[in-house]
């Protein structure tokens, strides 16, 4: 009896997927999404205002980080996506000029949506924390909901789950408004 093997998802799949699509190589597996729903964005987004011009730009804050938006991460055989990453400036001092890195951030956001739920949990966080990224955030918008993690002995450490103002680590020099996040990903009607 002869077994079927399947071939392990290359980056070179993952570059003919059409563009209105998320796709991600995670052990060996293609994953493709739709771009995310505007609550999912939303919710993204207004971390990414509040952490940016704090951490990315120094102002309102002590600078000394670099925050993307939906970097392409391609970490050992992984391709990832997150929301949001960042790296403290020692080991990043530059942004790279390509369309990905293969430095695995400080620091790393999923905001969940119904189709990236498990992925991102079951899937993602095992591969930030082979690399050692050492804090993970997981929001979910429809849930109005904020965890954060730390890497201690290569496990992720659960730290809290968040609601209202909220100083929150590795940014504690701010405090963040979950409110403001809430209030650009209001609760959908089935909620």
């Amino acid at each position: 009896m002869q077994k079927h093997v399947q071939q392990r998802a290359t980056y070179e799949d993952l570059l003919q997927v059409p563009d209105h699509l998320v796709a991600e190589i995670v052990d060996g597996e293609l994953y493709t999404n739709p771009r995310p729903a505007f609550p999912h964005s939303a919710a993204a987004g207004a971390l990414f205002g509040d952490l940016y011009p704090a951490f990315h730009r120094g102002r309102g804050g002590p600078g000394g980080w670099k925050i993307v938006f939906e970097p392409e991460l391609h970490l050992g055989p992984d391709v990832l996506v997150p929301d949001l990453a960042g790296w403290r400036v020692e080991r990043m001092p530059v942004l790279p000029t390509g369309p990905w890195t293969d430095i695995a951030p400080d620091w790393v956001c999923e905001a969940l949506s119904p189709g990236t739920a498990r992925l991102d949990r079951m899937k993602k966080l095992p591969v930030y924390a082979r690399e050692q990224v050492q804090y993970a955030w997981i929001v979910d918008a429809s849930l109005q909901t904020f965890e954060a993690f730390r890497l201690e002995s290569g496990r992720w450490s659960y730290i809290a789950q968040h609601s209202g103002n909220e100083v929150v680590e590795p940014f504690e020099a701010i405090e963040i408004d979950l409110r403001n996040v809430w209030e650009a990903a209001p609760l959908s009607p089935q909620s």
